[in-house]
C-alpha cells in the first residue's frame, strides 16, 4: 500500500492495464470497452487507496486528447457546414433542452444542492467540460462560505463520476446494440449499403481486408492485330485508362516508347492501368503472353495532397479527362484518405481539398501530376511546433470569460482545445507543407489522453463515491441512465421519422450529441466502418461547444 501512495504513477498505468483488460471481457454482444473498464477500476482503487494524481496531469492528458480529436474531425466538420447539415443540430437542441432540464427537474423535486444537480447534468451527459465551468460558477454564487463553496465543487465531481459511469454504459450499450435493434437494421450492413451509395460502386473493405483482385495491373501482348500501327495510334486505341509503359522491339527493350516507333508482329507490349482497361486494350493488340522479366520495371508510389481550389469537388474520372497528365504518364490513383476514413478510388469517387492521394506511376509523371493538382504529402513525422502552437492557443481560448448578467461562462481548457483542433486540423488540410500530424500518432495521443484523464478522475473521486451513492441510493445512477435515454430515444424518433437521417448516421450522430467518444468507438467496431462517424463529427463539434455553456446556466438557474 506504501508504495502505491508514494508513486501515483505506479497507479495510474495500473489502472490503464487492468481496465482496459476489464474492458475487453465479453457478455453475448456486449463488451464494456477500455475506458468504461479504466473507469471503474480507477474509482476501486482510488476508494481503496486514497491515491489522487496532481489535477495538473488530468488537465494536460484531456487537453491533448480534445486537441487531437478536433485535428482528426477538422477537415470533415468544416465540409460538412452545409445547408445539408442543419437537421443535426436539431439533435444538439434536443440534447441541451432534454439534459438541462431534466437536471433542473432532479434538483427541484428531489432538493439536489447545486454541486450534486450539476455533476449529474455533467455525468449524465458524458461531458467532463461542465463539472469546470459549473465549479466557476459555483465560486462566483453569493451567499456561500468558503466552506460550502467547496463542498459543492467536491459534489460537482464525485457526483459527475458516478453518473458518467452509468451514463457512459447506456449510450454505449444503447448506441451499439439496441438502436440498431430498434430500427430494424444490420449495421454493418446498413453502413456497407450506405458507403456504396454515397462513394459509387466501388463499395468498401472492412478492416484487415484486401483486394483479391488489385484493381491496377500490368499485362503484357504479342503484337497482332496492332501490327504496323505506332505507339501513338495504339495509345490512342485503348483510351485514357490504360497506357503503353514499354515494348519489346525486337532484342530491345524501349522503356517508356516513342510514340512515333512502329510495332512489329514479334514485339511484345506492357500495358498498365485497370484491371478492365487493360483487358479491353488486349483485344485490340493481340494475345496475351506469360510475363516477359525484362519488361517488367518499377512504378514509385506517393502521396499526394489535393491543395487546388479548382480540384474540389471533381470525381477521379473528371480529374484524369482534364488532367492528361494522368493519361500520357500512365499515373493512377489507387486510394483516397480524408482524415482518418478510407475511401476507394473508383472514377465516381469525389476528391476533396485536404484528401491524401495515393498514386502509382513513373517519377516523373507524379511529379507532373502533383504540380498540377496538389502537392507531396509530407506526414512522416510530427510537427510538435504547429502541435505546441495548436494546444496553447485552445488553452488561451479557453481561458476567456464572457459574462451573462452575474453568470461567468467560459470554454474552458476542453473547449478551447477543441476549437483550436477544428481549426488547426482543417487549415492542415488546405496547407500541407507544414504542420504534420499522422493520424496514427494523433489517434494514439487521443485515445493515451482521454484513457488518462479517466483514470485520474476515477481515483480522484473513488473515496467520495460511496458516501454520495448512500446519500442518495439509486438516484444517482438512474439519473445517469435517464439522462442519456430520454435525449437520445427523442433523437432516435425525430431523426429516422422527420429529418430522415440515414440510420448509420444518425446512430453515429446521437453518439456525438452525447460527446461519447467510446460510444461511437463502440458504433464503429459494430459497423466495421467509419461511416458513422459522418454524423458524429458535426454534432460531437457543436455539443462540445454548447454542452460546457449548461453548467453556468444551471448553477444560475438553481442559485437564483
Amino acid at each position: 500500500m506504501g508504495v502505491l501512495r508514494d508513486h501515483p504513477e505506479l497507479v495510474l498505468f495500473l489502472c490503464l492495464a487492468l481496465g482496459h483488460l476489464l474492458g475487453k471481457l465479453r457478455a453475448g454482444p456486449l463488451t464494456l470497452g477500455g475506458i468504461c473498464g479504466t473507469l471503474i477500476v480507477s474509482l476501486l482503487i482510488g476508494a481503496w487507496t486514497g491515491v489522487e494524481v496532481a489535477d495538473d496531469v488530468k488537465t494536460v492528458f484531456f487537453a491533448v486528447f480534445i486537441f487531437a480529436l478536433g485535428y482528426l474531425a477538422g477537415p470533415q466538420f468544416f465540409n460538412n457546414l452545409n445547408r445539408g447539415s442543419l437537421r443535426f443540430f436539431v439533435l444538439c437542441g434536443i440534447e441541451l433542452v432534454c439534459a438541462l432540464g431534466i437536471a433542473f427537474a432532479a434538483a427541484r423535486l428531489f432538493g439536489l444542492d447545486v454541486g450534486t444537480a450539476s455533476g449529474i447534468l455533467a455525468g449524465a451527459a458524458t461531458e467532463s467540460a461542465v463539472v469546470g465551468t459549473a465549479g466557476e460558477s459555483i465560486a462566483e454564487l453569493g451567499g456561500l462560505s468558503p466552506a460550502q463553496i467547496s463542498q459543492y465543487q467536491g459534489h460537482v465531481a464525485t457526483a459527475y463520476t458516478v453518473c458518467y459511469l452509468f451514463g457512459l454504459i447506456t449510450v454505449v450499450i444503447y448506441t451499439s446494440q439496441i438502436m440498431p435493434m430498434l430500427l430494424r437494421i444490420d449495421l454493418r450492413d446498413a453502413s456497407r449499403e450506405l458507403w456504396q451509395r454515397m462513394r459509387g460502386d466501388g463499395g468498401g473493405l472492412e478492416e484487415g481486408e484486401r483486394e483479391a483482385l488489385p484493381g491496377l495491373v500490368g499485362r503484357t501482348y504479342l503484337v497482332d492485330g496492332s501490327k504496323g500501327r505506332t505507339v501513338a495510334e495504339v495509345r490512342r486505341l485503348i483510351g485514357s485508362l490504360a497506357t503503353v509503359e514499354s515494348v519489346k522491339h525486337g532484342t530491345k527493350v524501349v522503356s517508356p516508347p516513342p510514340d512515333g516507333l512502329v510495332l512489329g508482329s514479334s514485339d511484345i507490349v506492357l500495358v498498365v492501368g485497370r484491371r478492365a482497361d487493360v483487358i479491353t486494350a488486349g483485344r485490340s493488340i493481340g494475345p496475351e503472353t506469360a510475363g516477359v522479366p525484362e519488361l517488367d520495371g518499377p512504378l514509385e508510389t506517393a502521396q499526394l495532397v489535393v491543395t487546388r481550389k479548382e480540384t474540389d469537388g471533381h470525381t477521379l474520372g473528371a480529374l484524369r479527362r482534364t488532367h492528361p497528365e494522368f493519361t500520357d504518364n500512365g499515373v493512377y490513383v489507387t486510394d483516397v484518405v480524408r482524415g482518418d476514413q478510407d475511401f476507394p478510388a473508383t472514377a465516381d469517387t469525389v476528391v476533396r481539398r485536404g484528401d491524401v492521394l495515393t498514386v502509382t506511376g513513373a517519377r516523373s509523371g507524379i511529379a507532373e501530376v502533383t504540380a498540377k493538382i496538389g502537392t507531396l504529402a509530407k506526414n512522416s513525422a510530427t510537427d510538435f511546433v504547429y502541435l505546441g502552437l495548436g494546444i496553447a492557443a485552445g488553452s488561451l481560448l479557453g481561458q476567456a470569460v464572457v459574462r451573462f448578467g452575474a453568470v461567468p461562462m467560459s470554454l474552458g481548457t476542453g473547449g478551447g482545445c477543441l476549437v483550436s483542433g477544428l481549426l488547426f486540423g482543417w487549415f492542415r488540410s488546405r496547407r500541407q507543407t507544414f504542420g504534420a500530424f499522422p493520424p496514427q500518432a494523433a489517434t494514439t495521443l487521443k485515445d493515451m489522453g482521454l484513457a488518462v484523464f479517466i483514470a485520474c478522475t476515477g481515483l480522484q473521486a473513488g473515496p467520495q463515491a460511496w458516501p454520495l451513492l448512500k446519500q442518495y441510493g439509486l438516484l444517482l445512477p438512474v439519473a445517469g441512465i435517464v439522462m442519456v435515454l430520454i435525449p437520445a430515444t427523442v433523437s432516435l424518433i425525430v431523426g429516422s421519422r422527420l429529418l430522415r437521417i440515414d440510420a448509420p448516421l444518425l446512430i453515429g450522430a446521437i453518439a456525438g450529441q452525447q460527446c461519447s467518444t467510446p460510444a461511437i468507438t463502440s458504433v464503429t467496431q459494430a459497423a466495421g466502418s467509419t461511416v458513422p462517424m459522418l454524423g458524429y463529427t458535426i454534432t460531437y463539434a457543436l455539443s462540445n461547444f454548447l454542452l460546457p455553456l449548461t453548467g453556468p446556466v444551471l448553477v444560475g438557474l438553481l442559485g437564483a
